[in-house]
């Protein structure tokens, strides 16, 4: 039976996590940026998903007062469709709630169907749109937030 566990980012995880970026953005962020996040971000928080010590997906958030940001969450292709990005998107919201969070937000793409209907699950709506947003092809984001009891 596969072992499966969420836990704080390390620096020793980066590569592994690279590997998700780029197995699943056009514009994956470097090595250098989650070094950067992990040593002088005090805001953000970084977990990872792994399946028998294999890091199959990650997420981020910035937390700031009561605000909390999704900067990233990715699982890697093969492990799509099993409920592991719900799992991970769960465990990061029940941590911005033990961090005293009262609102979440995130940014996702317009053509990104499966992760808004994701989002909606756990009560996020849309609030707005942020035109050309991601600049690999200038697609728009739906910005969609919820606020956390």
């Amino acid at each position: 039976m596969a072992e499966l566990t969420i836990r704080k980012m390390e620096l020793a995880d980066i590569s592994q996590v690279v590997s998700v970026e780029i197995a699943s953005f056009s514009s994956p962020w470097h090595a250098e940026i989650f070094n950067q996040e992990l040593t002088e971000n005090q805001h953000a928080h970084y977990f990872i998903l792994e399946i028998n010590k294999k890091i199959i997906g990650y997420v981020g958030m910035w937390v700031v007062l009561d605000d909390a940001q999704i900067t990233n969450i990715a699982i890697l292709p093969g492990y799509r469709g099993n409920k592991l990005g719900e799992k991970l998107f769960r465990f990061a919201l029940q941590q911005a709630v033990k961090m005293g969070v009262s609102r979440l937000s995130l940014e996702v793409r317009t053509s990104n169907i499966v992760a808004q209907k994701m989002y909606r699950k756990f009560g996020l709506v849309p609030g707005g749109i942020r035109k050309n947003y991601y600049t690999d092809n200038n697609e728009d984001a739906v910005v969609m937030w919820v606020n956390i009891e």
